[in-house]
C-alpha cells in the first residue's frame, strides 16, 4: 500500500511539526516552496496524497494542486487553509476537486484521518485503474484478433503505422501514450465492412474509383462507431472518428474548445498520408515534400516531428517548416538547401551564422529558392500535459 505523503507549506516549523506526529504512520516528504514540490513529485513520483497550505508565495496552494493535478491526476489533493472561507471551499472543490479541506490550525488526530481516508482513496483509484486495464486489454485483444483473422495485410500495416505513431508522440512529450497505442491499433477496425479487393487497391497504392474511395472512407466512422460502445475509449474512438479529416477542417471544428481538439487523430491522419504515399511508390523524401504542399492539412508540430523521426534527428528535437523571410542567424537546417533549379547551396544541419543568413537573403533577391525550409527547432511542451 503506497502511504507516500507530501506536506507542503511555507512555515519551516509547521512542516517540521507534522512530521513528527505522522512520521509512525506514513512516509513522509516535506517542501517548503510550491517549486519544490512539483520537483520532488518529478523525482520520487507515485504520491498517495499532496497536503498543501493554501497561502503561499510564488504560487497559491490551488495553483498548486491544479497543477498537480494535471500532471500527477491519480494523487489525492488536500488543502490547508487559515483562511477557510465559502469561496475558498467551493473553488477548491470545483476547480481542483479536492478530496478534503482542512482548517488551520489542524489537530494531529484530524490530519491522520484525513490522510488515512486519502491513502484508502488513492489504492481506490489505483485498483479500478489496474482492473479497468485488464479488462480494456481484453476487448480490444478480441478485436485485435478480428482484424488480424479477416485482413491479416491490414494487421501488419497497423503495427508498422503503430509503432511510427509511438515515436512521433515520444518526440513531442506526449503524456497518454496508452491512447496513442490504442488508437493506432484500432484505427482500421471497421476495415472488416470493407471488401478485400478495396483494401488490397489501398495497401498496394492503386487509386480507387470515387464509388470504391466512399466505401473505403466509411470504415472512419464505423470504427467510431464499434469503439464509442466500451466505456473510457471516448477518446480513442474520436481519434478514429477524425483520422482521415485535415487538420485546417479539424481546427475549425474545434476552434471554440481548442483544448478539446483530437491531437492524436491528427498524428494518424499525417501518418495514413504518409503511408499511402509510400505504396504509391515515392521514396520517404518525395513522400515528406509532397506533402508539404499541402501543409494546412498537418498540424505543424506532428508533421515536424514525422520529418524529424525519419531524418534521424536526436531525440528531443523536431523539425518546423518555415519561409525564407521567418529565417533567422541562429537556426539549424532540418534539410538541403536547393535553388529553384535543384542545386544544393547549403546542407542539412548547417547552422545559419549572420553572414550565411545575408548570403541567402541576396542569393534569393537574385533567383527563387526552393520553399518552405526545414529547421531543427526545440520539441514544444505544451504538448506534454495536453490532456488531463
Amino acid at each position: 500500500m503506497n502511504k507516500k505523503i507530501l506536506l507542503v507549506d511555507d512555515e519551516k516549523n509547521i512542516l517540521s511539526a507534522y512530521k513528527r506526529v505522522l512520521r509512525n504512520d506514513f512516509i513522509i516528504f516535506l517542501a517548503d516552496d510550491p517549486r519544490v514540490a512539483l520537483e520532488i513529485l518529478k523525482k520520487h513520483g507515485s504520491f498517495a496524497a499532496v497536503v498543501s497550505d493554501y497561502k503561499m508565495p510564488y504560487m497559491d496552494g490551488l495553483q498548486l494542486l491544479e497543477e498537480i493535478k494535471k500532471n500527477f491526476p491519480e494523487t489525492v489533493r488536500l488543502l490547508l487553509t487559515g483562511y477557510a472561507d465559502l469561496n475558498t471551499a467551493i473553488e477548491a472543490i470545483n476547480k481542483s476537486n479536492i478530496f478534503r479541506l482542512l482548517t488551520k490550525p489542524c489537530r494531529a488526530e484530524e490530519m491522520k484521518k484525513a490522510l488515512n481516508d486519502a491513502v484508502q482513496q488513492y489504492n481506490l483509484i489505483i485498483s479500478e485503474k489496474e482492473l479497468l486495464n485488464k479488462t480494456l486489454k481484453g476487448a480490444l485483444s478480441v478485436l485485435i484478433d478480428i482484424l488480424s483473422s479477416v485482413h491479416p495485410l491490414v494487421f501488419n500495416f497497423t503495427i508498422r503505422f503503430k509503432n511510427l505513431a509511438e515515436k512521433i508522440a515520444e518526440r513531442l512529450h506526449y503524456k497518454d501514450m496508452w491512447e496513442v497505442e490504442i488508437s493506432a491499433l484500432l484505427m482500421h477496425i471497421g476495415l472488416v465492412s470493407v471488401p478485400s479487393e478495396i483494401i488490397e487497391k489501398k495497401l498496394h497504392g492503386v487509386d480507387l474509383t470515387p464509388d470504391e474511395n466512399k466505401i473505403y472512407k466509411n470504415h472512419a466512422e464505423l470504427g467510431y462507431n464499434l469503439i464509442s460502445k466500451i466505456p473510457r475509449l471516448e477518446n480513442v474512438a474520436i481519434n478514429i472518428k477524425y483520422q482521415l479529416e485535415p487538420y485546417f477542417k479539424l481546427k475549425n471544428k474545434y476552434k471554440d474548445n481548442p483544448d478539446d481538439l483530437p491531437f492524436v487523430a491528427l498524428i494518424l491522419k499525417t501518418l495514413t498520408d504518409y503511408f499511402e504515399l509510400l505504396a504509391k511508390g515515392f521514396s520517404e523524401k518525395e513522400a515528406v515534400a509532397k506533402m508539404e504542399k499541402a501543409i494546412d492539412y498537418y498540424e505543424p508540430e506532428v508533421f515536424g516531428a514525422l520529418v524529424a523521426e525519419i531524418s534521424g534527428i536526436e531525440e528531443g528535437k523536431t523539425i518546423k517548416i518555415i519561409s525564407i523571410k521567418d529565417l533567422r542567424p541562429g537556426m539549424v537546417l532540418g534539410g538541403d538547401l536547393f535553388d529553384k533549379n535543384g542545386l544544393l547551396l547549403l546542407p542539412k544541419g548547417t547552422k545559419i551564422t549572420p553572414v550565411t543568413y545575408s548570403k541567402i537573403i541576396n542569393y534569393a533577391k537574385m533567383t527563387k529558392l526552393k520553399e518552405p525550409l526545414e529547421i531543427i527547432d526545440e520539441v514544444n511542451d505544451k504538448l506534454l500535459f495536453r490532456k488531463d
